[in-house]
């Protein structure tokens, strides 16, 4: 079965996390040209669409020392309160692995907590390879992946078209 009915909520405060929600929003587009897909800025429109679609993919930068960004934080009571039984997610993160090494994709791995604990399913689980950090609450139980896609564009912005090129067909054929 291929989505047909996609969201992408995002959270945004320096634009980076909302150019690689457009940017994945495309390459969905270029993949799937019959499906439907939704861009949601959180600080908008919160998270009451989060259950809207067949595939909602959810994309969220950690700030600082491992902390929320802001948009994400301030409907973080609700998300908690939803009941996600039954639908599907992936989940991207945008990050500094150079700048905060401990730290780098920690709100993905708080948001991927939130979404297993509601009941939903992640897909889209994505390889620490070609990293280069030190610790992350964002890794799955293994630690061979990250919980979803994650990106560096202060660091590797050049990396980050070809990963969400690969990701995006990647979160297709898991579906």
């Amino acid at each position: 079965m291929t989505p047909t009915n996609i969201g992408i909520i995002y959270g945004s405060s320096t634009c980076f996390t909302e150019m690689a929600s457009e940017a994945i929003s495309r390459e969905l587009e270029d993949c799937l040209t019959s499906a439907s897909i939704t861009l949601h800025d959180v600080a908008n429109d919160g998270v009451e669409n989060i259950t809207d679609y067949d595939l909602c993919l959810l994309g969220i930068p950690t700030w600082d020392y491992g902390e929320l960004q802001e948009d994400w934080d301030t409907h973080w009571d609700e998300l908690i309160e939803k009941d996600l039984s039954g639908k599907t997610y992936a989940l991207f993160g945008l990050g500094d692995q150079v700048g905060y090494p401990t730290w780098f994709q920690d709100a993905l791995g708080y948001l991927n907590a939130v979404i297993l604990n509601a009941g939903g399913r992640v897909i889209g689980h994505w390889p620490v390879e070609g990293y280069d950090y030190e610790t992350s609450k964002a890794h799955t139980a293994d630690s061979s992946h990250f919980v979803g896609l994650a990106l560096d564009d202060e660091t590797q912005p050049e990396l980050s078209p070809d990963r969400i090129h690969r990701w995006v067909r990647q979160i297709i054929g898991e579906f």
